[in-house]
């Protein structure tokens, strides 16, 4: 009987690189994304990817907090029309300025996350391409050790 081996850490990774291309690839001819990048803004983003990266990171985690303000926001307006007008007024002051506190805080979270993003793939992909460079599999062939 003979035993099937696994596959190598090289071939998953080569159908990895091949499935990363191909969705690139999708997501790079959509028509939309066509459109964007044509754009002066896409093309400042083009050229800035850390600036990129940190928009996104961003309005990924600013999500949350903005929806929620804007259902504080309709909520209030809904008391309003019971009669509670200065109330509202308040209450979307003081709303305002916690959402102003906790943007200003996202904002530097994101980042310090594009960052450590950025750093991490440089690192993961400087040891991806030393260890499984065509330089070193040569002289490992080459000694003899299989």
């Amino acid at each position: 009987m003979v035993k099937e081996e696994p596959p190598s850490t090289s071939e998953d990774l080569q159908e990895l690189q091949r499935r990363v291309s191909l969705l690139i690839a999708s997501v790079q001819s959509n028509s939309k994304v066509v459109a964007f990048m044509k754009s002066p803004v896409g093309q400042y983003l083009d050229r800035h990817p850390f600036l990129a990266l940190t928009l996104l990171v961003f309005a990924a985690v600013s999500a949350v907090p903005v929806g929620c303000f804007l259902l504080l926001v309709v909520l209030t307006s809904l008391a309003a029309f019971v009669g509670v007008i200065l109330l509202e007024g308040l209450v979307i002051c003081v709303g305002s300025f916690s959402l102003l506190c906790v943007l200003c805080g996202l904002g530097f979270v994101s980042l310090i996350m594009s960052g450590t993003i950025i750093v991490s793939y440089m690192v993961v992909s400087s040891l991806v391409n030393y260890c499984f460079s065509p330089r070193l599999w040569t002289q490992h062939n080459s000694s003899g050790d299989c």
